[in-house]
């Protein structure tokens, strides 16, 4: 196969969780007098917590708020996902096949560890993983590449070696800017939202027989 390594992005990618992250914010960021709508919320969720802070209300919190904020956000997101916490259909199967092939995975996201944990954990993955890059290992959170260019290194993978897994714009950018390739899974993005993308290589519902096409995806 001309991939060696898979690298999964975790929130909408792995588990079908972003509009309970979306919920959380929007509360959250209105309690502290955002003002801002659910749309807008939804646009805004990428990078780093403490990012995310930055560019809707600038300038208003220390590091220490920003990290206190940051953890309250996800205690209230992991209390009310917990009870559908899930892989997407047939991710259990992609990942036993792909481990038992020879292929490297790693996870690749802007969570922080704790969020990470409670995933891999709570579904008992951890043993596909191979790498495990969260928001806490990096200095410049997506699109930048460096969260991709992290798990490759660690996978001891050549970057156009990796196949990455998004569900968002900001994602399939940042496997751009790391010179790989990108499955989009639709789990809260159309697929019009990614024409200006040619690194992706197919779009998929979810992972219920999944196949890697045998040309680039045409739009």
């Amino acid at each position: 196969m001309k991939y060696k390594a898979f690298l999964f992005d975790l929130n909408g990618t792995m588990i079908d969780d972003m509009s309970y992250h979306i919920k959380a914010w929007y509360r959250i960021l209105n309690e502290l007098g955002a003002g801002i709508s659910l749309e807008r919320t939804k646009e805004e969720c990428y990078g780093k917590n403490q990012e995310l802070l930055e560019r809707v209300l600038p300038g208003r919190f220390t590091k220490e708020e920003k990290d206190r904020i940051s953890i309250e956000k996800e205690k209230q997101y992991q209390r009310e996902f917990k009870p559908h916490l899930k892989l997407i259909n047939g991710l259990d199967l992609l990942l036993l096949k792909s481990h038992n092939d020879g292929i490297k995975m790693a996870i690749g996201s802007a969570a922080i560890q704790y969020n990470i944990d409670f995933v891999v954990d709570g579904l008992q993955i951890r043993q596909y993983f191979d790498a495990i890059v969260s928001a806490d290992d990096v200095a410049n959170s997506k699109p930048d590449p460096e969260t991709y260019y992290k798990c490759a290194t660690r996978l001891a993978v050549n970057p156009e070696d990796c196949l990455v897994f998004e569900d968002a714009p900001k994602g399939v950018e940042t496997a751009v800017n790391a010179g790989m390739d990108c499955v989009v899974i639709t789990s809260m993005h159309k697929k019009e939202e990614f024409k200006k993308f040619r690194n992706v290589v197919t779009f998929i519902d979810d992972y219920d027989k999944f196949e890697l096409p045998q040309e680039q995806v045409s739009y």
